[in-house]
């Protein structure tokens, strides 16, 4: 189907505007009649909007999660809670994508087929769970589990945004600070020293040599760093070898790669307890979970581990062979799938892993200030020495 840009007058007479997903016109016509509106005119809407490319924030999903869930724990169709949700959301893509999913379920899909026609909404694994749900009569209990899975994600793309803000914000700071010394406070110093007529030591004269490049090339220190950032994503997206060596390299750095590796694990974990909770086929969770990790190393990993479940082997043990998790961790899994509690063995994985990253970042937050401080000093430092070096050789002259 197709988002449609339509004009329609309703029971008192009043023009109303506004977009439906139809096959075409005569659909289109249709289902608005059954909405109580007579249909004027209506065109593709061919928008950014209708593209998808607008994502619907996650909060947006835990509100209907939730919501959803309530309705559905009081027993109201699912039609009419659709209908209730749409008309009380805000957001204008959400709002477009439930009205479709509306109008699918009006025409006799179920909740699950609906989600289907919106992947860049609703992807792999939140429709499995649905149908799961469906299937099994714990619709109610499958939203509470996807809209705490929700929170949950978000803290930890909060998590991950602490990671990246606040250094960007700090050494931005620096960079502003080293732009002002070497473009207008050094030039400044080395004109009165040149003015001394003293023969300048080392460390001064490449002082000066820096801030001459600085002033000369400022345009180019500022706009290279853009076009290589945009060069370097345009070749990710592009090519997945790039994306795979840039992945590995996150993973290598010091003490960030080690929290990203974690967040990528605990999130994996969550998602995949629920799906096993749920009763869907391993191979099939598994497969779900690969766009999850949002990394392509581990998730050459997770594929790796589904294959030799889809051999033969047992779960932990994939896992321990494909290097997905250390041994403690499967330890922790084998004894879970033992006793037939696999979920909540990785329910307590990701909790464990949660809980690290939090400790990582406050510990690396607690890191990062310092030693920018510490950077800022030095450079200020070797300037104070290279300004002040040859006034201090001139007085002690003086003196003698």
């Amino acid at each position: 189907m197709s988002l449609f840009a339509y004009r329609a007058m309703d029971t008192h007479g009043r023009r109303q505007r506004g977009t439906l997903e139809a096959t075409n016109t005569a659909d289109l016509e249709m289902r608005l009649k059954r909405m109580g509106l007579d249909f004027i005119d209506g065109a593709p809407f061919k928008t950014r909007l209708a593209s998808g490319r607008t994502r619907v924030p996650r909060r947006e999903l835990i509100h209907f999660c939730f919501h959803l869930e309530q309705l559905a724990s009081a027993g109201v169709p699912i039609l009419e809670g659709l209908t209730d949700l749409r008309d009380s959301v805000a957001h204008p893509r959400f709002r477009e994508v439930l009205s479709g999913m509306t109008e699918s379920i009006d025409g006799g899909s179920s909740l699950s087929q609906a989600m289907e026609n919106h992947p860049r909404v609703f992807d792999e694994v939140f429709v499995s769970l649905i149908r799961a749900g469906e299937n099994t009569g714990r619709l109610p209990e499958i939203l509470m589990s996807l809209a705490d899975t929700l929170k949950w994600q978000d803290e930890l793309a909060a998590h991950g945004r602490k990671i990246v803000m606040y250094p960007a914000f700090l050494g931005t700071a620096v960079l502003a600070v080293i732009f002002f010394m070497m473009i207008y406070l050094v030039p400044k110093m080395a004109a009165f020293i040149g003015n001394l007529g003293q023969a300048l030591p080392m460390h001064t004269r490449a002082l000066i040599t820096v801030s001459n490049f600085f002033v000369n090339y400022w345009f180019a220190l500022l706009v290279s760093p853009v076009l290589l950032v945009f060069a370097f994503l345009v070749a990710m997206r592009r090519s997945s070898a790039v994306r795979r060596n840039y992945d590995q390299c996150k993973l290598a750095l010091p003490l960030l790669g080690d929290i990203l590796n974690k967040i990528a694990l605990s999130r994996f974990a969550s998602v995949f307890a629920m799906l096993y909770a749920a009763k869907i086929p391993i191979l099939d969770a598994v497969r779900a979970t690969e766009g999850v990790v949002g990394n392509a190393v581990i998730r050459s990993r997770l594929q790796r581990a589904g294959q030799l479940i889809g051999d033969g082997q047992n779960i932990s043990g994939a896992f321990h062979e494909a290097g997905m998790f250390p041994p403690l961790v499967v330890r922790m899994l084998r004894i879970g799938e033992n006793s037939g509690a696999l979920d909540k063995a990785l329910n307590n994985v990701s909790y464990f892993y949660n809980r690290d990253v939090k400790e990582s970042i406050e510990r690396l937050q607690g890191m990062i200030e310092p030693t920018l401080t510490l950077v800022v000093g030095l450079i200020l430092g070797w300037v104070m020495i290279a300004v002040l070096g040859p006034i201090y050789d001139i007085i002690t002259k003086l003196k003698t």
